[in-house]
């Protein structure tokens, strides 16, 4: 299992009347949880992009289970439980507040794809050898 974290302070802007993390920007907080996660394998989107490769979502899932508020500094737990083995990746989200108190879940699922034809491209050989440590019994 691949779990990276980070952290992001909810800003004023990012918040509703009621002071609560606007429930549409829980997934920008997935985004920058992969993108972190995907940066501590040595990889960024941007650097994928320019191989041709782009990883749109495909699906998400999301759990609200409390709420986040201003000001509130939220950890981002990432989670791959699962080494891919098809064009599919499925990232695990969790959101944490400072008490430690487990806020959302969400699973969002992506895919590779050639960047040229949006044709499928199965996961980069280079980015599977970097996971597969984690997944080794």
């Amino acid at each position: 299992m691949f779990i990276s974290t980070t952290d992001i302070r909810v800003r004023y802007g990012e918040t509703d009347q009621m002071g609560y993390l606007y429930y549409g920007n829980y997934a920008l907080y997935y985004e920058v949880g992969r993108a972190e996660a995907i940066r501590t394998l040595g990889f960024t989107y941007a650097e994928l992009e320019k191989q041709g490769i782009i990883m749109p979502v495909a699906e998400l899932n999301v759990k609200y289970l409390r709420p986040a508020y201003y000001d509130d500094l939220i950890t981002v737990k990432t989670i791959l439980k699962e080494l891919p083995v098809s064009h599919k990746i499925q990232f695990h989200s969790e959101l944490y507040n400072e008490k430690g108190e487990l806020l959302n879940i969400g699973v969002t699922t992506l895919v590779f794809l050639h960047a040229d034809t949006k044709t499928k491209y199965g996961m980069p050989p280079v980015m599977m050898e970097r996971l597969a440590p984690f997944f080794e019994k």
